[in-house]
């Protein structure tokens, strides 16, 4: 497989174009690409596949031939691509239940926020702090 036949079952398999970039495959038209994405391209005579992530490119395999980088890259996005099984729908039940307890809901929400929150604003607590003291004089 060349990096053209990858592009094409990529295609082929529903992955969206944005998720991976390939020197000379088409990506998503008009869109931007995320930040965070795998990429395929030749370094020095191998293969390399690799993720970027926030403007860092990092490289997770090297291979000796491009057949084999290709078949590595597809593997990887379509196994992580496929979408989780959507839930089943709710029973009428739950569904009233839902509607009835609307208040429950957000005011429990709104207790989990305040509690992390709080959470956020207390010290690290343990003994971190006395451990870097001692660390200093060493």
């Amino acid at each position: 497989m060349d990096r053209h036949q990858l592009c094409e079952a990529l295609s082929a398999a529903g992955v969206p174009a944005g998720l991976y970039e390939i020197a000379d495959c088409p990506g998503s038209p008009g869109g931007p690409r995320p930040e965070d994405r795998l990429y395929l391209e030749e370094q020095a005579g191998e293969w390399v596949v690799g993720v970027q992530q926030r403007g860092m490119r990092t490289v997770l395999e090297r291979f000796p031939d491009e057949d084999r980088a290709c078949r590595s890259l597809y593997a990887e996005l379509t196994d992580s691509s496929s979408p989780p099984s959507p839930p089943s729908p709710l029973t009428p039940e739950e569904t009233e239940e839902l509607l009835h307890d609307s208040e429950g809901i957000q005011r429990r929400a709104r207790e989990q926020l305040a509690r992390a929150l709080e959470a956020a604003r207390q010290p690290p607590q343990g003994d971190a702090g006395q451990h870097s003291r001692g660390d200093r004089g060493r």
